[in-house]
């Protein structure tokens, strides 16, 4: 009897890339590469800045075609496409643009009600405003929202996080993971790749690398794919060695298996090359010495009409604060880090900034880049050397860590991808060696590698980074305090990373009910009307007094315990004691330590009134 198909074998081969050969100027992007599509994959393509990410997108939605090879896609399996950064006619509405994008015989009487559906979820309050008032994030939802209404076989997605807050993503992850139906996408979201996909494909040095996993799966399989090739480059150069040696004893090349023994040498010493490793964005710390004073906003206020963005905040940063600004989409982000910069001016309060200050800015927009320059001249505007923890370094050499060979350095800056003008732009701002450094939604169009080594960076940052981002992998490596942007211009403040943030929000969402959250909400605007003044609260003014002699009592009681862990090194039973206890107290001790740099932070905030 003839066994039964499994799920695997049913499943139907929508569109195939065989052998697809593509260059990019004088770059070559895949050399002879083959992809494939079944339905129900959810795949997730990766890879640095330049490699051809979207190249490839465009080339299996039909938008481009390759150099060399075909794609041959099934019969009546239809492909829709959301590129990076769509276009829309001119005038249009949003929902005029969502229907028509979706309109079909089999769905005219549903399609407006659907469109109307997913707009509200999306957060559209008015679907008949005209496309171009809408800020950029605003757009991409109104292209998401189209996309994801299209009865399609095959749903291709280029960087769909881009722009979008934190609440939306996630709401774009469940839709996602909830979709029938093929999905192929390239994004630098961590978290997303790892929730959303079942498939990793890597774009290595013109080679296309598949993985039946998810992203954590990825990670450490390209680790093992890399340790293989550098384990079979070991093997045949030690081969090669021996083959040396024969050959420089003489090799008599006159009978056939002589012959045949020089040719295998040949061919062994073609192929015995050492694998190239992927470049790194490895910088060590650049920066200038920051003083006492740094950088503090008193008061700040600012709106726009009716809407107020931000009401009276203040807050003075300290040396090495890692602090995160996260709200939706317009609530006043990017508007605060242009008040900081002096791009813009608040309606009340002002920006104190410490004679020692250097600002480094990393705008969302990017700063404009001559096309006709030459990428080492653009990096050379600003410094020909800089000083590092190991010495000077000069512009090349910067250039050639940040993954700009030797080639790409003397290229025109319009030969560049997006992703890479983005990471050179970033260099450029590093190189101008600040001691305060404020990145606006830094994450945009920059590759995974480039951001991993980024984050690293700024684990060693020795000044202040104040960042806007909507990536949350991203703020929860690099920020230990955040911001939220609450409505009405209020902003609250959370202690940790954005995990500790989203528990934060998750668990007061369990606990208050609407009714409860109104009359809080309520409660807080009558308060601040009431009084703008800050003050300690019974418990604050109480830990305050006491902070500095807990804190004291707490390193006596670990001193006592090291000095006991000395005297029990045999005693295992007891040391184990003794050490679990030590980490206890020095966890209680950063603890406290927190507290105090609150507190204390709190106290000069007051005394400054």
């Amino acid at each position: 009897m003839r066994r039964p198909f499994s799920d695997m074998e049913r499943r139907m081969n929508l569109l195939t890339a065989k052998e697809i050969t593509k260059l990019y100027t004088d770059k070559k992007l895949f050399t002879k590469a083959d992809f494939s599509i079944e339905d129900g994959d959810k795949v997730g393509i990766v890879g640095i800045n330049g490699t051809g990410k979207s190249t490839l997108l465009r080339i299996l939605a039909g938008a481009e075609e390759p150099d060399e090879g075909e794609v041959i896609k099934g019969n009546k399996v239809y492909v829709r496409y959301l590129p990076q950064n769509p276009e829309f006619p001119k005038g249009m509405t949003i929902y005029d643009y969502v229907v028509t994008a979706n309109m079909t015989e089999d769905n005219e009487w549903s399609i407006a009600g659907d469109s109307k559906a997913m707009l509200n979820q999306l957060g559209f309050e008015d679907e008949n405003e005209v496309i171009d008032h809408l800020s950029g994030g605003q757009k991409k939802k109104v292209a998401l929202a189209a996309a994801l209404l299209a009865s399609c076989d095959i749903l291709l997605l280029d960087e769909p996080t881009n722009h979008l807050n934190s609440d939306m993503i996630l709401w774009l992850e469940n839709a996602l993971i909830q979709r029938k139906g093929a999905l192929v996408m390239v994004t630098h979201d961590r978290y997303f790749l790892d929730r959303v996909c079942s498939r990793i494909v890597e774009i290595d040095k013109g080679k296309l690398y598949n993985y039946q996993t998810n992203f954590a799966g990825f990670l450490e399989a390209k680790a093992a794919r890399e340790d293989m090739e550098l384990a079979t480059y070991q093997k045949n150069k030690n081969i090669l060695r021996i083959e040396l040696e024969w050959m420089r004893r003489g090799a008599r090349a006159r009978s056939t298996k002589q012959k045949a023994h020089i040719q295998r040498y040949e061919e062994l010493r073609d192929i015995t090359k050492a694998p190239v490793q992927d470049g790194k964005v490895e910088v060590n710390t650049v920066s200038s010495r920051l003083g006492k004073k740094t950088l503090e906003l008193a008061e700040i206020s600012k709106g726009y009409g009716d809407k107020q963005l931000i009401e009276q905040f203040s807050y003075a940063f300290r040396k090495q604060d890692r602090i995160g600004f996260v709200g939706p989409n317009g609530c006043g982000k990017s508007t605060l880090m242009k008040i900081i910069m002096g791009l813009e001016q608040p309606d009340h309060g002002e920006v104190i900034i410490g004679p020692t200050v250097k600002l480094g800015y990393f705008s969302q927009e990017s700063e404009y880049l001559n096309p006709k320059q030459r990428v080492i001249d653009y990096i050379r505007d600003t410094a020909e050397y800089v000083q590092t923890e190991d010495g000077s370094v000069s512009a090349s050499m910067m250039l050639e860590r940040f993954l700009f060979n030797a080639t790409l350095q003397y290229s025109l800056i319009e030969k560049l991808s997006g992703g890479e003008k983005r990471r050179l732009y970033l260099l450029k701002v590093l190189m101008e060696a600040p001691n305060i450094l404020i990145l606006d939604e830094p994450t945009n169009d920059l590759d995974i590698q480039t951001l991993a080594i980024l984050e690293d960076y700024l684990e060693k940052f020795p000044g202040i980074l104040i960042t806007v981002s909507h990536d949350r992998y991203f703020l929860d490596k690099v920020v230990d305090r955040i911001f939220g942007f609450e409505g009405n211009g209020v902003l609250r403040q959370y202690e940790g990373g954005y995990s500790d943030y989203l528990e934060v929000k998750q668990r007061e969402g369990q606990t208050e009910t609407v009714m409860e959250k109104t009359a809080r909400a309520a409660s807080e605007k009558t308060e601040k009307v009431k009084t703008t003044k800050l003050k300690f609260t019974w418990q604050e003014q109480k830990d305050y007094e006491t902070i500095e002699d807990v804190i004291a009592g707490i390193e006596d009681k670990i001193a006592e315990i090291e000095k006991q862990i000395e005297r029990s090194v045999t005693d295992f039973v007891k040391l184990n004691q003794l050490t679990k206890e030590k980490e206890e107290q020095e966890a209680l001790l950063e603890e406290k330590m927190e507290r105090y740099l609150y507190l204390s932070d709190l106290a000069d905030r007051i005394a400054a009134q």
